[in-house]
């Protein structure tokens, strides 16, 4: 039996006893390795589809045209190989991560430059796929939905009489990457210690992953089982917490510690495209930990989310 547990999220927008069957499954898993599986979430599985086509389009060009879309991690665009080592999160050096990334954001603006500057930047379309802005901007919006859906269910999993991420995930941040995971014939043969992703925990509220299964593929880590493969489900989206919703939950619910594995020996020429939304809040939203009994750790200051999530960034950009 993994630790990670299954959901149907139309279960707990019905309402009733269900959802509160759904919002107690939820606190468990969580606790267990902050990880979960989403059912029932209303997304057509065309949509993803059509957008990874489209991604491996883009990934398909040449080196020197992706590169005219190349920013830096954080930034609105291509994000080349060699840019992160996600692992120097968690303070541990390891060479930089195999994969490629297309990465885009949250547009609604402030009025303030600086802000705007990082945080609402616009985002860049590759010309060479006309289609993949009108796709991504449909699965976006779909990711919206189902984010907003389950802060609501996770602030009735917290036991809060109100759910606060109304309102302080009224104007959002969030981002999107779509990871290409090469194979060896590409990046070539995994250095000791390099990943696709190294070990790392996510930074904002919730991250919801569509991905594709593979031999180098999810692996979860929990205190209970150490690291295990994370089980997939055609019909299921892949959920993980990230730190500021550790934070948020007085350190109850783990952020999902997990890894990317590199291209396997007995698969080499393995060739995967994950498609991951970050959820944040706003970004002067100010998250005030819960105290206990609900959570786990006395004395956890308020914390301003933007604050929070740039110091975790900045860790794991490769100078």
């Amino acid at each position: 039996m993994s630790v990670i547990a299954t959901i149907d999220l139309s279960a707990w927008r019905a309402g009733g006893a269900a959802a509160d069957e759904v919002a107690a499954e939820v606190d468990a898993g969580l606790q267990r390795a902050g990880f979960i599986l989403v059912r029932g979430h209303g997304v057509d599985p065309a949509l993803a589809r059509d957008v990874r086509a489209a991604a491996r389009e883009f990934f398909a060009l040449t080196h020197d045209v992706k590169s005219r879309y190349s920013v830096p991690v954080g930034g609105r665009g291509w994000i080349g190989p060699g840019a992160e080592a996600n692992a120097y999160a968690e303070g541990t050096e390891t060479p930089p991560d195999l994969k490629e990334s297309f990465s885009l954001g949250a547009e609604t603006t402030t009025g303030d430059p600086d802000v705007d500057r990082f945080w609402f930047a616009p985002n860049v379309w590759p010309h060479e796929v006309p289609a993949l802005q009108s796709l991504v901007a449909e699965y976006t919006a779909q990711m919206r939905r189902v984010a907003d859906d389950l802060l609501a269910l996770f602030a009735h999993a917290l036991r809060m009489p109100q759910n606060p991420f109304a309102a302080l995930a009224s104007r959002p941040t969030w981002t999107m990457n779509i990871n290409h995971y090469p194979p060896v014939s590409v990046v070539g043969d995994p250095e000791p210690g390099q990943f696709r992703i190294g070990p790392h925990t996510d930074f904002g509220t919730v991250t919801i992953l569509d991905r594709e299964p593979g031999a180098g593929g999810l692996q979860v880590y929990s205190e209970a089982a150490g690291w295990e493969d994370a089980p997939y489900e055609p019909d299921a989206l892949t959920v993980n917490i990230g730190d500021l919703l550790e934070y948020w939950s007085g350190r109850r619910w783990p952020s999902g510690r997990h890894r990317v594995l590199p291209p396997q020996a007995h698969a080499p020429e393995e060739d995967l495209v994950s498609l991951i939304y970050f959820y944040e809040a706003n970004h002067d939203a100010l998250v005030t930990p819960l105290p206990p009994p609900v959570g786990r750790a006395e004395g956890l200051a308020p914390v301003v989310s933007a604050d929070f999530i740039k110091e975790r960034l900045d860790a794991i950009t490769v100078a």
